[in-house]
């Protein structure tokens, strides 16, 4: 929020003519949250209303052919010697049938608005047009803008051609967010481009102006740029699209009259919740830790719990037996693994060996296996 005591007025040449004092509801806390909603309530009270026909996809005689047909129980058309004929109808799953929920004109439309929240949401609004990060947030052109907020001498109420206007914009370095919004200037997208509002555009500066001494008429066809009475200041035009930091070109006496709305005889300002939101700070200074209650010693700590089945010291308290097993289980593991080596050499080994005997073998098989009948000479092998 702004907090700068005087704010620079300057005349429709751009040099500087004087000072005002910074309203203080420039001073408000700024609240998104609260512009965002009532932005949003607000912005439907000028819905129109809207609904098909009660009598669409309802304009054919159908009735149910009911059970036993082996077809379902949806009205069909009646009739012959033609592909309507038997064809579903009415339901909105059918061709030509009536939508689900079909929409009614006396859908509630409008919002009600608690009338002290969008005296909140204004104030909010207001505080952020004297923000210039806020402002530049919002994409406005204000590089050559020698101060925000930007105040003009009441001169620029008595202006009554657009080419004037045009001068006392660039001559504030203002006509740079008017370009901006002229350039931004495109064929919508969608089903509007054939309901009469076929370009979309950006908007460009908001003029606030005390009285309308030919302002509204200078001012009005430049492209982007908005005009509003300090009198009726509305949040549709002060945070368009309920995002706050409109870029404002200030009347001074628009300006000075903020104090006459706002404060002890109008309009209450909303106070911040906390002068200062840093809370860490608050908590750790030696104000507050001097009235404490000191740390209390002795309280239990546990430890989070452990699965015994993945922990081995949550399985040695549990069962150390268990526990044991696991460990010597593990050991042998691991000599099992340094050991594989030899293991592995001493089977190859074995494995030789049996090999050799292995023709020996063979051999004495076929030498007995020529002898034929060993009984045939007595029990002599001669």
């Amino acid at each position: 929020m702004a907090a700068r005591p005087l704010v620079s007025v300057y005349g429709l040449s751009g040099d500087k003519a004087g000072e005002v004092p910074l309203p203080h509801v420039m001073t408000a806390p700024l609240r998104p949250d609260i512009v965002q909603f009532v932005h949003t309530n607000m912005n439907k009270n000028h819905r129109q209303a809207y609904a098909v026909s009660v009598r669409a996809g309802k304009q054919v005689s159908a009735s149910s052919w009911g059970t036993g047909r082996a077809v379902a129980r949806i009205p069909r058309v009646g009739g012959g010697g033609t592909s309507r004929s038997g064809q579903g109808a009415f339901g909105n799953m059918c061709r030509g049938g009536r939508m689900f929920a079909p929409t009614k004109t006396w859908r509630r439309w409008n919002r009600r608005i608690n009338t002290t929240q969008k005296r909140y949401a204004v104030a909010s609004a207001l505080a952020a047009t004297a923000v210039p990060s806020l402002v530049m947030a919002r994409g406005h052109r204000v590089d050559e803008v020698p101060e925000i907020p930007l105040v003009m001498d009441d001169a620029v109420e008595s202006a009554k051609k657009t080419s004037q206007a045009k001068e006392i914009l660039a001559a504030v370095g203002a006509y740079d967010d008017v370009e901006k919004a002229a350039d931004s200037r495109k064929v919508r997208a969608g089903k509007g481009k054939a309901r009469n509002r076929r370009y979309v555009m950006r908007r460009g500066p908001l003029i606030v102006y005390a009285a309308n001494d030919g302002v509204e008429q200078a001012f009005r066809n430049l492209p982007g740029v908005e005009l509003c009475c300090v009198d009726r200041l509305n949040l549709l035009q002060l945070a368009p699209g309920g995002h706050m930091g409109r870029f404002c070109v200030w009347s001074k006496a628009a300006l000075t009259k903020l104090d006459e709305i706002y404060g002890e005889e109008g309009k209450r300002i909303p106070a911040a919740a906390m002068t200062n939101a840093d809370l860490a700070r608050i908590i750790n200074s030696d104000e507050v830790q001097s009235v404490v209650n000191p740390v209390k010693s002795g309280q239990a700590v546990y430890l989070p719990k452990r699965n015994p089945l993945w922990s081995n010291e949550a399985l040695e308290t549990l069962d150390p037996y268990a526990y044991a097993a696991r460990q010597a289980a593990a050991r042998a593991d691991k000599e099992r693994a340094s050991k594989k080596k030899e293991l592995i050499a001493a089977k190859r080994a074995k494995a030789k060996t049996k090999k050799q005997f292995k023709g020996q073998k063979k051999a004495f098989y076929e030498a007995a296996s020529k002898q034929g009948d060993v009984c045939s000479n007595g029990f002599t092998l001669e």
